[in-house]
């Protein structure tokens, strides 16, 4: 095979430099040859991710981020374990760029077993395949025995592990994903298994873990709660997310009103009405967007207040909002004008 992959002229001439002693001419002639794009080269890309020169290897690394056979992706794989970071970084970025849902075959067995680095970013490339069967895997991961103390390459696992959960919205691991959002040490991981039991609607489960991480010490995890409540599209929320707009951090209270909006709560219409008086000019704008998508017309006089705000974009907000408000209101009149 490797005969024939050779009888083209110009691969013989690249094919050449990358025999050459300098290094810089065996890194341009691995560019040269992912710029062809054709997969019948790969054997000599994945030869090259053993040269003796970390940019010589990353190069092939990125160069492979165009082949989606079993050659390249276990070169990819075998290269995320490699001594150098950036062509550790450059293996995982090719195979995030895998398309093709039949590579999941050759990329499952990678992401059951081996170093954590490993596995998450195989994870990570699984994620963006959206197979159902890479759940298996990533329950695995989050299941087995948690470290005595955790590295940045375990966090990654775990936090890639929940990224696939999260985009497959598996509903099995609602209860997995809760616990992790309650327990686990570190704040990127609780705040990752919130944000991926957003689809779970409907799910007792999710909304108590949910409000329980209103609570958590970590103003991004409450953050992400916030947003991930106003997702479930269930109004039996909207208290929970009242309180929040109490926090001290006003990137909680934002996303609270944004949800609160979004669930058209028409109980938090006089907190949110509150924050449009608030210093932070975007929780301003965001309590307006809120009270347009309620539709409450008892907001309009203070909306008519923030039409003359400083800041524009709160103009332009209440200004939308007393548009929608307005809207709301003939359709709901009996005779619709």
């Amino acid at each position: 095979m490797n005969s024939t992959n050779l009888d083209d002229p110009e691969v013989q001439a690249i094919a050449q430099r990358l025999a050459s002693i300098d290094p810089e001419v065996r890194r341009i002639a691995v560019t040269d040859l992912g710029d062809l794009a054709d997969e019948a080269h790969t054997f000599l890309l994945v030869a090259a991710l053993r040269d003796e020169e970390p940019a010589v290897r990353a190069a092939a690394a990125l160069a492979l981020e165009t082949m989606e056979n079993q050659e390249a992706i276990e070169g990819l794989a075998q290269a995320l374990d490699d001594p150098d970071a950036p062509v550790r970084e450059a293996a995982a970025h090719s195979l995030a760029e895998v398309k093709e849902p039949a590579s999941a075959a050759w990329l499952l067995p990678l992401a059951s077993s081996g170093p954590a680095r490993v596995r998450a970013a195989v994870l990570r490339a699984l994620r963006e395949l959206r197979v159902p069967v890479s759940a298996e895997p990533a329950l695995a991961a989050l299941q087995e025995a948690r470290p005595a103390r955790d590295t940045a390459d375990t966090i990654a696992l775990r936090r890639e592990a929940i990224g696939v959960l999260g985009y497959l919205k598996h509903a099995a691991a609602v209860p997995v994903l809760a616990g992790l959002a309650a327990s686990d040490p570190i704040d990127e991981v609780r705040r990752a298994a919130v944000g991926a039991m957003a689809f779970a609607t409907g799910d007792a489960g999710a909304c108590d873990a949910l409000e329980a991480a209103l609570q958590d010490p970590s103003w991004q995890v409450r953050e992400e709660a916030a947003t991930a409540l106003g997702k479930l599209q269930q109004p039996a929320v909207a208290g929970a997310l009242l309180q929040a707009l109490d926090d001290p951090y006003w990137q909680v209270r934002l996303r609270a009103a944004r949800s609160l909006g979004r669930l058209r709560s028409v109980a938090s219409v006089s907190a949110l009405v509150g924050a449009l008086g608030h210093a932070i000019s975007n929780l301003r704008k965001e309590a307006a967007l809120a009270l347009g998508e309620i539709g409450d017309a008892a907001a309009v006089p203070s909306l008519q207040v923030a039409a003359s705000d400083p800041d524009p974009e709160v103009r332009k907000s209440a200004r939308l909002a007393i548009s929608q408000i307005v809207q709301i209101a003939r359709i709901g009149s009996p005779s619709g004008t």
